[in-house]
């Protein structure tokens, strides 16, 4: 039997929106999402520009406790996830969560958090780093947390 990969839902956290729609209609204008970068300090390099999310409310998708667990590559797969479900009118429940894959490209997982515990280390020592460091940054926990918060059972990959 030929099995079959059906896309049934979008979901879309980009630098041109924070929807798909937003997306779509700001690539139908011609519109750029590369900016001055805002995040960090870009006076020792040479590019000043990126594509940033911007306007993103992560609490509408994750709690506090989870805001401060999880770097924002994971918020953002787990807010398009959860679009792309309620896109598809998808309810995955014990009948079909075998068959409901999580398929994620990351290139790289949290640089924020690493960034930002490899300063806390430098400052206080090891003793002071968060032990979530490790699960926000490896490139898989974005399709692992969104398998967990979907209940999807079927396969789970991460392409780098």
């Amino acid at each position: 039997m030929q099995r079959r990969v059906v896309i049934t839902g979008f979901g879309a956290v980009t630098p041109l929106g924070n929807t798909v729609r937003e997306t779509w209609e700001a690539l139908c204008a011609g519109k750029s999402g590369i900016g001055e970068i805002t995040k960090f300090d870009t006076r020792d390099f040479e590019t000043k520009i990126a594509g940033e999310i911007k306007n993103f409310d992560p609490l509408s998708f994750v709690n506090k406790k989870e805001l401060r667990r999880l770097d924002d590559f994971i918020i953002y797969a787990l807010a398009s996830a959860e679009m792309a479900e309620s896109d598809a009118a998808l309810s995955i429940n014990d009948t079909n969560a075998e068959r409901v894959g999580v398929y994620i490209g990351s290139a790289i997982g949290g640089l924020g958090t690493l960034e930002k515990e490899k300063e806390q280390l430098l400052r206080c020592g090891p003793g002071k780093m968060s032990p979530f460091t490790i699960p926000s940054v490896l490139a898989n926990l974005g399709a692992g947390h969104v398998s967990i918060r979907l209940r999807a059972k079927g396969p789970v990959n991460c392409s780098v």
